[in-house]
């Protein structure tokens, strides 16, 4: 994967980690309090975080190759292209990120 754009390293590192399958370089971009909501569902925890990735990359398969970012206040968007074993794929869509310091705080994916 090629990112094309600046985008905040802890962000960067975590669609790097998404695309490598490997759920334990989550931790070097999340806080171990990070708060993560997909398809409806709410993560807390770098633990019930982990066990998420883990689940939805079996289930799904994906990639995620990030297209645009926008800054909104401290929530940082960034619209990535999500292909894998889903109906609809490939499918853009929207992950918002909130920072503090040098982590992911939150992310929440539309």
């Amino acid at each position: 994967m090629v990112i094309t754009m600046m985008l905040p390293k802890p962000i960067e590192l975590y669609f790097a980690a998404d695309n490598s399958g490997d759920p334990g370089a989550l931790g070097a971009c999340l806080a171990d309090d990070a708060i993560v909501v997909d398809e409806a569902r709410t993560h807390r925890g770098l633990v019930a975080i982990k066990q998420w990735r883990t689940e939805i990359k079996t289930k799904y398969r994906h990639t995620v190759e990030p297209l645009e970012t926008e800054q909104h206040g401290d929530i940082t968007a960034v619209k990535g292209k999500v292909s894998g074993n889903f109906p609809g794929s490939p499918a853009v869509l929207e992950f918002r990120f909130r920072l503090s310091g040098d982590k992911i705080a939150s992310l929440d994916i539309r």
